[in-house]
């Protein structure tokens, strides 16, 4: 099955997708995550002003099926956490590139092990097989 991997975005191996904008990044699931999950019906983000070292855990998110922590694609600290997931986790579903962001942060060194979009759907490729 093909996944939605917009090409501007960069990968984590832990299916998050990061977009850096100069100093802030907007960092979610992909859509191979949310749909491995199934329904979300649950997630656990940050406070504002939490900093968090790249690949450690920010959160968690919650489905029917199951519980999976989030990570930091890279460093930084978290500037705003999307609240209308709290209510409504299910737009991580329906839209995990758009409305479905989960949190921002200032990005506090240069970006790491990062994948582009070919590179992620290559690895996601290799995961299913």
């Amino acid at each position: 099955m093909a996944f939605n991997t917009p090409q501007e975005l960069q990968y984590a191996r832990s299916h998050e997708w990061i977009r850096i904008e100069g100093e802030t990044a907007t960092i979610g699931i992909t859509d191979y995550a949310q749909d491995a999950l199934g329904d979300v019906v649950y997630i656990d983000l940050p406070e504002v002003g939490t900093s968090r070292d790249a690949e450690a855990i920010f959160g968690a998110v919650e489905s029917v099926k199951a519980a999976s922590d989030l990570y930091m694609p890279v460093a930084g600290e978290v500037i705003e956490v999307n609240e209308a997931l709290i209510d409504n986790p299910e737009m991580i579903n329906s839209d995990p590139y758009g409305a479905g962001w989960m949190i921002r942060i200032k990005v506090a060194q240069g970006v790491g092990a990062l994948l582009s979009a070919e590179a992620y759907a290559a690895f996601v490729e290799e995961i299913q097989h």
